[in-house]
């Protein structure tokens, strides 16, 4: 090989990058040695989702889009008035060449480590658990090799990834505490949170030069006791739905009866349904009150005459400290009054009630509030 082709050789004809992973973020392109120069008229490939940075003894110069350039000083303006090139250049040159991968980086997590607090009306503080991912993509390259990558000349996802997570647990966070959404409809909420969090996230992520494109919120766990009570709310809902279905039930056997092809006429059939409903609401009446009466004569007879037993107390459950407590009589309710542990804004619920309320809306604790003396006058 001659002189003039191994000088040929160490010049860069072609510079470009074939990614074949899918974490890299930046890619600084390698020449076959540290003092291989790039000649006049190189080709600069960039591929689609592909910029090209050039470096010029630690200053960023031109940025190149997806395309091929051939390199001259026309489409280099700010590395030619860096080197000096004022009639353009005939000679080889250094410069570093970053290749920064622009396209979406998908399914990056995101999770609390540990629970955060929250004050809800319902219950409380109380401490929830949230999971999801986002979608981010370099929307500035220059601004990214400037303010992250530096010199790394092979900078991945996993090198920043922590530090965008903990941003958007921060902002989550943040917006939990502002918005008070109760807990009850944190389910119902994911899409509005995480769009909200987004639009908190996006001014820090424009400093590293990253566009986030996708914030999802994937899961909201609340801790056991607030689920207890949602469960039992929701079986107290279902009572009252049940009793509903019962009354349509009996309507509709009643009306079924009536329209039976084998009544007389459909006049008749109506009556005869009607009439059926009513003894038989009738009979069950009867029969419950003969029951009810064999009882009391037997009660009396087995107690020689004796008062019936006194009525069971009533009890209430009470949210303590973020934490479904209970239940409590009367006596040991006034107790926790005068200790102060329950207070008029105290969430309670008792058997019958269809949800949770604060203790000052439920009749049974105006007199235990009424029961505590006023505070001294000043002396």
């Amino acid at each position: 090989m001659g002189l003039f082709d191994k000088l040929k050789g160490e010049l860069i004809d072609i510079i470009e990058w074939l990614d074949s992973t899918n974490d890299t973020m930046v890619y600084r392109f390698v020449r076959g040695h540290n003092d291989n120069e790039i000649k006049n008229g190189a080709k600069l490939v960039c591929r689609e989702t592909q910029a090209a940075v050039f470096v010029n003894e630690g200053q960023i110069a031109d940025v190149f889009a997806a395309g091929t350039h051939t390199l001259a000083t026309s489409n280099m303006p700010i590395l030619s008035t860096l080197k000096g090139w004022k009639y353009g250049f005939n000679s080889p040159f250094k410069a570093e060449v970053y290749f920064v991968n622009t396209k979406n980086f998908t399914n990056n997590k995101w999770g609390t480590k540990n629970p955060i607090m929250m004050r809800d009306a319902d219950f409380g503080i109380v401490r929830i658990r949230a999971f999801g991912n986002y979608v981010m993509r370099i929307k500035d390259p220059a601004q990214f090799i400037k303010a992250v990558v530096g010199t790394d000349g092979n900078f991945k996802t996993e090198d920043i990834t922590e530090q965008l997570k903990s941003m958007a647990i921060t902002r989550f966070t943040d917006f939990l505490g502002e918005s008070k959404i109760p807990a009850l409809d944190l389910a119902a909420k994911y899409d509005e949170i995480s769009k909200a969090v987004m639009d908190k996230l996006q001014p820090e992520f424009d400093e590293y030069g990253i566009e986030i494109t996708k914030f999802l919120v994937e899961n909201i766990s609340l801790p056991p006791e607030v689920e207890a009570a949602m469960d039992t709310r929701a079986s107290m809902g279902a009572l009252g739905d049940l009793n509903k279905f019962q009354q349509y039930q009996t309507a509709n056997a009643t009306t079924i009866m009536a329209g039976n092809e084998g009544m007389a006429g459909a006049g008749m059939g109506m009556g005869m349904g009607i009439g059926m409903g009513n003894m038989m609401a009738n009979q069950m009446g009867n029969s419950m009150g003969q029951q009810q009466q064999q009882q009391q004569q037997q009660q009396q007879q087995n107690t020689g005459g004796m008062p019936p037993p006194p009525p069971p107390q009533v009890a209430f459950h009470a949210i303590i400290n973020g934490q479904q407590s209970g239940p409590f009589n009367e006596q040991t309710l006034m107790q926790m009054v005068q200790q102060g542990s329950l207070t008029k804004e105290t969430m309670v619920w008792k058997q019958g009630m269809a949800a949770w309320a604060a203790a000052s809306t439920v009749p049974e604790f105006n007199n235990l509030f009424g029961a505590i003396p006023p505070p001294p006058p000043p002396m």
